[in-house]
């Protein structure tokens, strides 16, 4: 067959093409396999010890006793849908969720939710929750994931918030011998440059070769909460230099939804999650770290579920009272629940949590969003697995082998918060090890060889 291409120009095209089709591949590795936690607790240091996510689960537990004591009162108050069964099913895994793992993710806060203290004062914390973290890993009582918040590399705060990193990262490693806890993250908050993440590298470097630390052991995450840390100076998205700059350390993304409503000139009252102005922002975040393998993490309703008549005088509420206290919370428990269907919605599997009565509501709304869609879900991933991975159609909706590792992913993200349970994914028919694989061509290339 004839060719007009000469050999020496195939090879250097192709050999153009290989470098730059490896530099892509580098820049993005696809969504990450690990398990994303479904919310970040943000807590203030001076109040952090170890037990502090099983004393969330106590309170959460609490709350929904003395505000929704059955599956029909949960649901009437969160404008939950669906059968009796189904509604029972979401509120007893709630329940079993807050009593096994109340928390997934807690990030002790030296930044906004701590304030400025005297120096003296913060490096007491900073060693002190750092020893407290060594005790929980000890006892085997942290959360999954851990970490905790500096304050911004700004010129007026930069050297305090190095100051806690050093003190806190080597008082931990002291107190555990070396070891960190699973999950274990440096977030850096108000980032608006890239020099800020260098800088938080070159730190997080010389920490790990201080104290014998693996090299690329202490990862970081990025809040995104100014309108410069969405464009650059330049008018370019500064969001991929932001990773750039993190050298492969940077795990995930929060979107910071007061500090960054408030950046834009919007006024308190209408400062919320679901405004437009925070849209625009998450959609930036969204398409910028699409396939980089970083996890992006929403932010949080301030608005907290707490009735206005407390106990004085150790005296009881009165029924009045208590029926008082139960409509605020409702109410505040449907518009947390709303945002945070919000977020899920438009692709944000992760959000913040301030106090332990959201607990249950973020549970309900994550479990709700994937039982719902359970069978769907289920029966798509069984007919595509028959296929042997051929595009098919289902309904008005064409699957193709992306969307195979999507539904695959549906069900890690349910099992990992507990939305899910083994034997409902299994009906898929797929194992238990086929899913926890986390690879949908790994899978198929499992059976291919069977």
């Amino acid at each position: 067959m004839s060719t007009s291409l000469l050999s020496d120009l195939l090879e250097r095209i192709e050999g153009q093409l290989r470098e730059a089709n490896t530099q892509f591949a580098k820049m993005y590795p696809g969504d990450s396999p690990a398990r994303q936690p479904v919310h970040t607790v943000y807590g203030g240091a001076q109040i952090f010890k170890a037990d502090t996510a099983q004393k969330l689960g106590t309170v959460a537990l609490k709350s929904i006793d003395e505000n929704a004591a059955s599956p029909a009162a949960f649901a009437k108050a969160l404008g939950l849908k669906g059968n009796a069964q189904f509604l029972s099913t979401i509120y007893r895994r709630i329940i079993d969720k807050l009593k096994k793992e109340p928390v997934e993710d807690f990030r002790i806060d030296f930044e906004d939710g701590y304030g400025n203290r005297p120096d003296s004062e913060e490096d007491r914390h900073a060693e002190f929750t750092a020893q407290e973290v060594g005790r929980g890993m000890a006892e085997g009582i942290l959360p999954p994931f851990i970490g905790f918040r500096i304050k911004p590399l700004t010129e007026e705060l930069k050297s305090r918030g190095i100051r806690t990193l050093d003190i806190f990262v080597t008082s931990l490693v002291k107190k555990t011998e070396g070891k960190l806890p699973g999950g274990f993250v440096v977030t850096i908050p108000k980032v608006v440059m890239t020099e800020q993440v260098a800088a938080l590298v070159e730190l997080l470097e010389s920490l790990e070769s201080k104290n014998s630390l693996k090299q690329g052991s202490l990862k970081l995450e990025l809040m995104i909460e100014t309108p410069q840390s969405i464009f650059n100076s330049k008018g370019g998205v500064a969001i991929p230099s932001f990773i750039s700059a993190a050298s492969g350390r940077c795990i995930a993304a929060h979107f910071g939804v007061y500090d960054y409503t408030a950046s834009n000139n919007i006024t308190a009252q209408y400062q919320s999650i679901v405004h437009p102005a925070c849209d625009f922002a998450r959609t930036v975040m969204k398409v910028s770290l699409a396939g980089t393998g970083v996890w992006i993490s929403d932010g949080a309703t301030n608005i907290m579920p707490v009735g206005p008549n407390r106990m004085k005088d150790g005296k009881s509420l009165s029924a009045k009272q208590k029926f008082e206290n139960r409509r605020v919370v409702h109410r505040i428990w449907k518009l947390n629940f709303e945002h945070i269907n919000h977020s899920l919605m438009n692709g944000f599997y992760q959000g913040w949590d301030l106090h332990p009565a959201q607990l249950p509501v973020r549970y309900a709304a994550v479990y709700n969003f994937f039982l719902k869609e359970l069978e769907t879900a289920s029966n798509r991933l069984k007919t595509f697995m028959e296929k042997a991975a051929q595009a098919t159609l289902i309904g008005d909706v064409f699957d193709d082998a992306a969307t195979g590792q999507g539904l695959l992913n549906f069900f890690l993200q349910g099992i990992g918060c507990g939305a899910i349970t083994e034997q409902e994914a299994t009906a898929t028919g797929l194992s238990i090890d086929e899913i926890r694989s986390r690879s949908f061509v790994k899978i198929l290339r499992g059976r291919s060889k069977d």
